[in-house]
């Protein structure tokens, strides 16, 4: 797994370099690595149907027990193939559809990389490996998205993209950090197979609201879904592969792997099924509004994410059942739909719906692949789409807690689906022919293999229900956290389910006839649609701009003094209440020595800062300071330590002589600047309490018993194992070698820094002069 993982990703990096050799061949040749993935993981499909689970595990951070840890199981598995095979059909797709773009080996690289990413997802089982796969889709999404970049709506549809799915990321990571401590591990197999009771726990409704919000905003579920319609501004086979097949089922994937931990609860039920059923609802009638092909299906794949957050919410054994055929189901036809639109688009110049009319004469072929794939989405039978619809019907009915509302949402839904396949087939090929479509004609092979394939397998599945239901069956058990057994039939006899599949194709049937009011009676749907969401997407942003401005205008002033006061407010502030918070202020027995060279000392320092609060100009108040600053050099060489006292007498030096030289370049020297008694009050009050709590802060730690266990450790081991004999020189070049490196670069930074103000000071002069003599 790990293996195929890095492959993919070593496959993008290689894309560019090899359209560059074979810039008419390339697309087969990179095709080759995904569809060698997929079959290695078709081959395991009789173990992992069989009840065998794969695992694979490495170290990746052992400092904090972070590994990279794969998990192969029937859910894993139907995601890897459909990322692996779905993919390897849109690379071959995208070689015909960018044939001669620019920037075709960049495309190359970033579909790939989104590939290795969201196959990262699938497998993973540690919780910080998820994250990291997931956060990695929604970068390589963004470049995807924004491919067009010399396009203004793409850049915003994948600016957009990328925030929304971020920020549910950011939600993600908090939740699965409180998941992972609160179960115990970070490997998410660790944590379904531990007896936590994660459902009776404080935690669970933060962890499920975090979970939660990162799984609908990849999924798109309502009011975050306004990214993914817009999306749609990305090339077609960006389309075809993250919005319909695979990124924004990495939400959906994410609910089925944690039903076995949190699910089950009249919150994850009612949470999960009543988002679920209003995207759904959503998505299917903003399909009949739109005019643009591959917003037709946008609205349907909201509609289809919809379903699946519904029937994982519900949970029951026919929910996940239905979860996993229309999972398989989705992402044949809507593949398939999405590369027909491609293609249409292709041959004819166009998508809007309103300019397409009497393409099956001249497109039969495409016409063929997309009637497939329309008739699996409107749920008719022989496709599979009619036996996933059929169990979404059973999966509602078992659910009681579903209630009619949600059931008449679903068969509105479902409705709104065939409705919607009216739209991508019947208007373009046998309607009325247009000007736009005078001059349409076929596409190639490389444009009609991958879409011909998923409609065939949706044909085949529906047909030979036996290929899939092992699968399908191995699925299913991973989301229940337990064996379920599944059987595939197109006729299921006299049931319920198949009474609401009779009235779903007459409802259909009616929305479809009569679109045109349809239409109308959605324009205010329409309207609530762009104030509530898209265009208030705008305001938001536009709103976060404005108050970072004013935050800006707010602490940004420009004067130096705001700078300092606020810094050293903080830097006093903070360890001042931390130590009092903590009851860690402790005066020591002896505070006060009686040596009169440190009392002489201390009185000379307090000179110093009398003489700098008094000086006029700033010169003098520097050179007042320089007093304070000489007298602690003193205070180090008096009390035994003369290393210290010449670096810091050096530093000293080294300081006062860069401010003269940098005042010097400033303005005429003049009285300090006149501040008000407000002001000064300020400042005044600040600095004491700084040095109160500096203070406070020195006298606790000269409470604390010193420890003699450094001083004993340097004594024993300097001759042992530095060969010195002189302690303090092993300490300074051995034992704190880097220590003294750093204060050796310090010197000689500072050094070289005066070196630069000595020779900037002289030039000014050079240039006078040599201006003075010219001719």
């Amino acid at each position: 797994m790990l293996t195929a993982v890095v492959a993919i990703f070593l496959l993008a990096a290689l894309a560019p370099s090899l359209h560059r050799l074979l810039p008419n061949g390339s697309h087969w040749v990179l095709a080759l690595g995904p569809a060698a993935i997929t079959v290695w993981f078709a081959s395991q499909i009789p173990a992992v149907s069989g009840g065998a689970v794969l695992t694979q595990a490495m170290h990746w951070v052992p400092a904090l027990g972070v590994e990279l840890a794969f998990r192969l199981d029937g859910l894993s598995l139907l995601f890897a193939l459909l990322v692996t095979g779905i993919g390897s059909l849109i690379v071959v797709y995208s070689g015909s559809y960018l044939h001669g773009h620019e920037h075709q080996g960049r495309f190359y690289l970033f579909i790939l990389a989104f590939m290795g990413s969201m196959l990262g997802l699938v497998l993973a089982d540690d919780m910080i490996g998820l994250f990291v796969f997931w956060e990695l889709t929604s970068v390589t999404s963004f470049l995807l998205i924004g491919f067009n970049h010399e396009d203004a709506r793409s850049r915003r549809s994948a600016v957009q993209a990328l925030l929304v799915t971020a920020t549910g990321g950011l939600a993600l990571l908090a939740g699965l950090v409180l998941l992972g401590l609160e179960g115990g591990s970070f490997r998410l197999s660790a944590v379904q197979a531990s007896e936590v009771d994660l459902r009776g726990s404080a935690l669970y409704l933060p962890i499920l609201g975090l979970l939660l919000l990162g799984a609908f905003t990849k999924s798109a579920q309502v009011p975050f879904h306004f990214w993914l319609p817009n999306a749609m501004d990305a090339p077609t086979p960006v389309s075809a592969y993250l919005h319909s097949a695979t990124m924004v089922k990495a939400g959906v994937y994410l609910v089925a792997r944690l039903q076995p931990t949190l699910g089950g609860t009249e919150v994850w039920i009612w949470t999960l099924a009543g988002f679920g059923a209003v995207t759904a609802v959503w998505g299917g009638l903003m399909a009949l509004r739109s005019t643009d092909l591959k917003k037709v299906l946008a609205y349907t794949t909201l509609m289809a994410l919809g379903v699946l957050t519904l029937l994982a919410g519900l949970g029951s054994e026919d929910a996940i059942r239905a979860y996993c055929v229309f999972l398989l189901g989705h992402s044949l036809y809507k593949g398939a739909l999405f590369m027909g639109a491609g293609g249409v688009d292709h041959g004819t110049g166009t998508r809007d719906v309103r300019d397409l009319g009497g393409l099956w004469p001249k497109m039969r072929l495409t016409g063929l692949v997309i009637l497939l794939a329309a008739l699996s989405m409107a749920g008719l039978p022989p496709f599979f789409g009619f036996v996933g619809k059929e169990l979404i019907y059973e999966g509602v009915l078992e659910a009681d807690p579903a209630g009619l509302w949600i059931l008449a949402g679903v068969v509105l839904a479902n409705a709104t689906m065939l409705g919607a396949a009216g739209l991508v087939f019947v208007k373009p090929f046998l309607g009325r022919p247009t000007p736009a479509t005078a001059h349409a004609h076929e596409n190639g092979p490389a444009l009609l293999l991958g879409p011909a394939v998923l409609a065939l397998l949706g044909l085949g599945f529906g047909l030979m229900g036996s290929w899939p239901a092992g699968l399908l069956q191995a699925t299913a058990a991973a989301v229940a956290g337990r064996p379920l057994a599944l059987e595939l039939h197109l006729w299921h006899g006299l049931t319920p389910a198949l009474g609401l599949s009779a009235l779903t194709i007459a409802l259909g049937a009616l929305l479809y006839v009569g679109l045109g009011p349809v239409t109308a009676a959605l324009a205010g749907l329409a309207r609530l649609s762009r104030v509530d969401f898209d265009a208030g997407w705008d305001r938001l942003l536009a709103g976060l701009d404005a108050l970072a401005r004013a935050i800006t205008r707010r602490q940004q002033t420009g004067a130096l003094t705001w700078y300092m006061l606020a810094t050293i407010a903080v830097l006093t502030l903070l360890p001042g209440v931390t130590l009092l918070a903590r009851g860690g202020l402790q005066w020591p027995d002896q505070p006060v020595g009686d040596d009169y060279v440190g009392w002489a000392l201390c009185g000379l320092m307090l000179l110093g800062t009398a003489g700098a609060l008094w000086a006029r100009t700033r010169l003098g108040a520097i050179t007042a300071l320089s007093i304070v600053g000489m007298s602690i050099a003193l205070f180090f060489l008096a009390f035994s330590a003369p290393d210290v006292g010449i670096t810091q007498l050096m530093v000293e030096t080294l300081t006062v002589i860069i401010i003269v030289l940098v005042l010097a370049r400033l303005p005429k020297f003049g009285p300090l600047e006149r501040t008000g008694a407000g002001l000064r009050l300020l400042k005044a009050g600040l600095a004491l309490l700084a040095g109160a709590v500096t203070t406070a802060i020195l006298l606790s730690v000269h409470a604390q018993p010193l420890s003699p266990h450094l001083s004993e450790f340097y004594a024993a081991a300097s001759y042992v194992e530095a060969f010195g004999h002189n302690v303090v020189n092993v300490i300074i070049v051995d034992f704190r070698g880097f220590d003294t490196l750093g204060e050796i670069a310090v010197v000689a930074m500072a050094g070289l820094g005066v070196l630069a103000l000595l020779k900037a000071r002289g030039a000014p002069a050079a240039e006078d002069q040599k201006r003075e003599t010219a001719p």
